[in-house]
C-alpha cells in the first residue's frame, strides 16, 4: 500500500469530503466507498431484494456522489448517505413500479433539504417517519396530488388527466395538501 493511500485512510469523512471539494481528486471518494460499500449494499439490498440491483445502485450512488458532495453541506456523512441511499432505492422502486406499497412520500427530499442536514441517522429516521404519518393524514385527494405533482413530476394538466379532476381541483388539492402537510409536520416536533 503506498504511503498516499495510507494517509487518505486515517482521514476522518468530513475531512475527505474537504479534501474533494477542494481537489476533485476521487480518491478522496474512493476511501469514502471502501468505508461504506456494505452500508449501501446492505440498504440497497434490503429495499430492492435483488442482489444484483443492489449491487449496481451501489455504484450509481457513489458516482452520484460525485456532484451531490460539491453541492451540499454535510455534516454528518453516515446520516446523509443512508437518506441519499433510501431515496434512492424508492425513486428506482417508483420508477419501476415493482412494488406498490413503498412510501414514496420519501422523495419529497426537495421540498424538506433539513432532513438531509440532520445530525445523526436517528433524527432522519425520526423525520422520515412524521413525514410518513402526515402524508397518511391527508385527505386522499390531497395525498394523490401531491404524490404525482411532486413524485412523479407529473404537471397539471397530466394530474387532470390521470384523476379526472378540473385543474381547479388539482390546484386546490395541492395548495391545501402542501399547507396540511406542512402543519402536520410542524404539530409532530
Amino acid at each position: 500500500m503506498s504511503n498516499e493511500s495510507t494517509k487518505i485512510s486515517h482521514f476522518s469523512d468530513s475531512e475527505l469530503i474537504e479534501m474533494y471539494k477542494k481537489t476533485s481528486d476521487k480518491s478522496y471518494i474512493g476511501e469514502l466507498y471502501k468505508r461504506y460499500t456494505h452500508l449501501v449494499y446492505g440498504t440497497c439490498l434490503y429495499y430492492l431484494k435483488d442482489e444484483d440491483e443492489a449491487k449496481d445502485s451501489v455504484i450509481n450512488i457513489f458516482e452520484k456522489l460525485f456532484v451531490e458532495l460539491k453541492k451540499h453541506e454535510v455534516n454528518s456523512f453516515k446520516g446523509w448517505l443512508t437518506f441519499v441511499v433510501r431515496n434512492y432505492c424508492f425513486d428506482l422502486l417508483r420508477k419501476t413500479e415493482t412494488r406498490n406499497n413503498v412510501y414514496t412520500e420519501y422523495a419529497l427530499e426537495e421540498k424538506y433539504n433539513d432532513i438531509a442536514d440532520a445530525e445523526d441517522a436517528t433524527e432522519v429516521e425520526i423525520k422520515l417517519e412524521n413525514l410518513e404519518k402526515a402524508m397518511k393524514e391527508l385527505v386522499p385527494f390531497q395525498r394523490k396530488c401531491i404524490e404525482l405533482f411532486y413524485l412523479e413530476d407529473l404537471s397539471y394538466a397530466q394530474i387532470v388527466a390521470k384523476t379526472g379532476l378540473t385543474a381547479n381541483e388539482v390546484k386546490s388539492y395541492l395548495q391545501n395538501g402542501k399547507r396540511n402537510l406542512k402543519l402536520l409536520l410542524v404539530n409532530t416536533k
